[in-house]
């Protein structure tokens, strides 16, 4: 049985990353916008998405903030 394309999740919060990703996101920019919490399940689950929504909504970070987030996860097990 094929596994199920994963699902845009309008309620994916930025708790769902990296602590430091969190914190700074939730100081920074407060509320994610609906591009950014349909896109990141998506891209975290290494998807090609196309987001099209109005200029400041948020595109650029749905996708980057999920390399950050994994760079972020990686970075102590890099160290080891």
């Amino acid at each position: 049985m094929p596994n199920p394309e994963p699902q845009a999740d309008p309620e994916m919060a930025p708790s769902s990353f990296h602590p430091v990703i969190a914190r700074w996101f939730a100081e920074r920019l407060g509320t994610p916008t609906e591009p950014q919490t349909r896109t990141w399940p998506l891209v975290r689950a290494g998807k090609n998405v196309l987001v099209a929504a109005p200029t400041g909504s948020g595109k650029t970070l749905a996708a980057f903030l999920i390399a950050l987030d994994a760079l972020f996860c990686e970075g102590p097990a890099l160290a080891d």
